[in-house]
């Protein structure tokens, strides 16, 4: 396991900071002993939960490009059919994955293919799971014709502690099944949408891992792995 890349300058001052203020105790608060140990013990504690969260575990990715990989690790809590308004204008499945901030936040492609639409949208902060989160808070939107046909849209969208998105496509790239597209920091969810016949394999309240759990699989002539 590795440091994220979005995580590393964080982590940096961060160390420098509590080092700091724990060096500073000690020497001006020398008669708080007990204080300057729970600060101390804190700070540890701090740290170490800040470190996990920029975690980027080894992944061995499942790519198959008629199959939806999840996206990001976390908990599925919307499988639905919605009116999609920003792209489509008509109805799709959305299937969405709550993460939590003890998740890993690395954003995953969960198809290959051609970027056709990407948008980045400033807005609110919401709890992830708020029904209109996916709408009023800070996201972006990312539509991929894959190498099956169809059309996959996914959404980063912040959460109630985020307050930064990064993504690294832009439209007319091409893009692999699992290699990462963005981060999220603190808290978030992702929205997958697709078309209303795809074949779910996941169910509501069941945990992903991204670039390695099948979440669904697209209709097409050939033959897929299920």
């Amino acid at each position: 396991m590795k440091i994220h890349k979005e995580g590393r300058r964080i982590l940096f001052f961060t160390l420098l900071i509590l080092l700091a203020l724990n060096l500073l105790l000690y020497q001006f608060n020398e008669q708080a002993e007990g204080f300057n140990r729970v600060f101390s013990a804190v700070s540890v504690i701090a740290f170490l939960l800040l470190l996990q969260f920029f975690r980027s575990p080894f992944r061995n990715l499942l790519t198959h490009e008629d199959l939806v990989i999840a996206p990001a690790d976390g908990k599925v809590v919307v499988i639905e059919d919605v009116h999609e308004p920003e792209f489509f204008g008509d109805v799709r499945k959305q299937i969405s994955i709550f993460m939590s901030p003890i998740n890993v936040h690395i954003t995953r492609n969960p198809v290959s293919g051609t970027v056709k639409y990407f948008k980045y949208h400033p807005g609110k902060y919401l709890v992830a799971w708020h029904p209109k989160s996916s709408t009023k808070n800070e996201r972006t939107t990312v539509v991929v014709e894959s190498e099956a046909g169809p059309l996959v849209l996914f959404r980063q969208i912040a959460g109630a502690m985020a307050r930064r998105i990064v993504w690294y496509v832009n439209e007319g790239d091409e893009v692999s099944q699992g290699e990462e597209f963005g981060f999220i920091k603190f808290g978030s969810r992702v929205d997958i949408f697709v078309p209303v016949d795809t074949e779910m394999k996941v169910q509501i309240g069941e945990k992903v891992k991204g670039g390695q759990t099948v979440i669904a699989q697209l209709k097409t002539q050939s033959s897929g792995l299920f």
